[in-house]
């Protein structure tokens, strides 16, 4: 399946229910991560992210030395200033389940983070070999999946922190955006609709 399919069939269903998504894209969430927060957000979410960010063995120079370019995520509902990050297999890694049990007690979270934990538990075996080798800034040699797993950590703690309904997060293990849309409908629709 091509990249990016399942989040567009995800998005594809939503729209049939009348639930307009955008692509999910703020300057305040960028390459620098929280090294490059606005200071509302470093005062929440600060400590902990750099917690995550020096368990994942980050780097602070090579982080701080990015440009400031947005990241982008996967959708934006722009009525509710909702973020919607749908994740594959990719993200259930042991470095993820490391950042969940970095959390903050009493953070806003859209998901169940024991789901998640469950989840990581059950596919790091084989999402820790995806792309292992792959470099990144920030986190050295091999450093992709520590990359992507502070990526996560970095939305799901600084856009609430940003005055936003924490991130809802829709796994979507088997590339069917659609049936995990559907999986996911009930609560979707009661989250956008306030």
């Amino acid at each position: 399946m091509p990249v990016g399919a399942a989040q567009m069939d995800f998005g594809r269903a939503a729209a049939r229910d009348g639930i307009q998504l955008e692509t999910a894209q703020v300057p305040w969430i960028n390459q620098r991560g929280h090294f490059a927060l606005p200071q509302r957000a470093t005062e929440v979410a600060g400590p902990a992210l750099a917690a995550i960010f020096r368990a994942l063995d980050g780097q602070p120079e090579a982080q701080m030395g990015k440009r400031v370019i947005a990241l982008r995520g996967d959708f934006y509902h722009a009525q509710t200033g909702t973020f919607i990050e749908t994740d594959g297999t990719q993200h259930f890694t042991s470095f993820r389940l490391r950042t969940l049990g970095l959390y903050p007690e009493g953070v806003p979270l859209g998901f169940e983070p024991s789901l998640y934990a469950s989840l990581c538990r059950q596919w790091a075996p084989t999402a820790d070999k995806y792309r292992a080798a792959k470099d990144a800034t920030g986190f050295g040699a091999g450093g992709r999946q520590r990359q992507r797993a502070y990526n996560d950590a970095l939305r799901d703690l600084a856009i609430p922190a940003m005055g936003h309904p924490p991130v809802i997060r829709v796994p979507i293990l088997d590339s069917n955006g659609t049936a995990a849309y559907l999986r996911h409908r009930e609560v979707l629709l009661e989250a956008l609709s306030r």
